[in-house]
């Protein structure tokens, strides 16, 4: 969705803890009169880094691309889950937000009976949907956004008192979002200071774990005979290093079991069947 006023860009607003593809309408991008900022989870915006690098018109049509921090999307039935704690059935649902009104704010719904209910963040990511993450995410080796020109994301590096204002934690990565920010700075549209670097990695404690996690993911999946992807630039192995001998061990012994229990060696058209039979027998 190509968003063209302040009315839409705010509507749009808000966390989303499901599944979204906004790389499949890069070509509203290609076709805008002027530049676009492409907003996307670090995967997307390494993906519109590659298409542009194919398709020249829609590099020059990208003037900045903002990453959001990621610790992997959830399925859509891990929201109807969160719904369900609520005694609550999905197809009852008028309106959901998954975070605001607050930092980190609830997960909210309103009925079409006009009634509203809610989940804590602890109670609703926590516990529900991080646990309904799709395995791309967990061998992902980006979850700030190191291809954005900006990177945004919450600065967890201190507690959180009830009913605070929401803030958010600005990682500048290029020159133009450099430019970008300053600008948005002078002329009022944002308020900030600047902090230490390493507020970065106070903010997101288990992102070094993770990359490390995700390099030893990934060699257990290819000894496995699996496919797996290839990343560059985003280097993991000295992060491994890193890690506890427990920790080593769990991040092989857990890709091996989830190599049988997510039925990894099956083609992802069987398993995608089956999970459409499963919600109409639902």
């Amino acid at each position: 969705m190509l968003n063209r006023t302040y009315e839409d860009i705010v509507a749009a607003a808000g966390s989303r803890y499901s599944p979204a593809s906004p790389c499949e309408r890069l070509d509203l991008v290609e076709s805008a009169e002027g530049q676009s900022v492409v907003v996307g989870k670090p995967c997307d915006v390494a993906a519109t880094v590659n298409a542009s690098r194919i398709r020249p018109e829609l590099g020059e049509k990208v003037g900045l691309k903002i990453g959001i921090f990621c610790a992997g999307t959830p399925s859509t039935r891990g929201t109807e889950e969160a719904i369900r704690q609520l005694s609550v059935e999905p197809s009852d649902v008028q309106r959901l937000d998954y975070r605001g009104y607050g930092w980190p704010g609830r997960f909210r719904i309103r009925t079409k009976q006009g009634e509203t209910k809610s989940l804590s963040y602890e109670e609703s990511w926590g516990q529900t949907l991080q646990k309904h993450r799709q395995w791309r995410c967990m061998i992902c080796p980006d979850h700030t956004g190191e291809f954005a020109d900006i990177s945004v994301g919450d600065p967890w590096y201190r507690q959180i008192r009830d009913g605070e204002p929401g803030r958010s934690l600005v990682v500048i990565r290029t020159e133009a979002g450099r430019a970008a920010l300053h600008s948005a700075l002078r002329d009022g549209a944002l308020e900030g200071d600047t902090i230490p670097l390493e507020r970065l990695p106070q903010s997101q404690p288990q992102l070094a774990h993770t990359r490390g996690a995700v390099w030893a993911r990934v060699l257990t999946m290819r000894l496995a005979g699996l496919k797996t992807p290839s990343f560059v630039g985003l280097p993991s192995v000295r992060a491994w290093l890193r890690l506890s001998i427990r920790a080593k061990a769990s991040s092989v012994i857990g890709t091996l079991k989830r190599i049988r229990r997510r039925r990894l060696r099956e083609p992802e058209s069987s398993r995608h069947q089956e999970a459409i039979a499963r919600q109409e027998v639902r």
